[in-house]
């Protein structure tokens, strides 16, 4: 295991992951090769955390009713620590609202 640098950046970076709502979940090492995983509990929400065919680190929600596949979660790296951001606010994808105005005669 290696300990990262105590520096500014490295604070800083922390503090923010923490505010932002990033929850730490294990080091990259607890999943070493392609099809490995494991399971935690945020906040009453399952997630499984899997190194895929790429090479990739992924997150997933279970979902608890048979509705279809997991849920994507936001998923980063920093410093050899696997952070997830479960705010679903940040899984959305939407288009800016228009507001339309129409003028009213009297």
């Amino acid at each position: 295991m290696t300990i990262p640098p105590d520096d500014r950046t490295f604070r800083r970076e922390m503090a923010t992951a923490y505010r932002s709502g990033w929850h730490f979940i294990d080091l990259v090492t607890a999943i070493p090769r392609c099809g490995d995983s494991l399971m935690v509990t945020l906040f009453g929400d399952p997630i499984v955390v899997a190194r895929e065919e790429d090479d990739e680190v992924r997150a997933y929600r279970c979902l608890r009713k048979p509705r279809g596949a997991p849920q994507p979660v936001r998923c980063a790296i920093r410093y050899d620590m696997i952070f997830v951001n479960l705010d679903r606010r940040d899984h959305q994808l939407f288009e800016p609202e228009t507001i339309s105005a129409t003028s009213r005669s009297a």
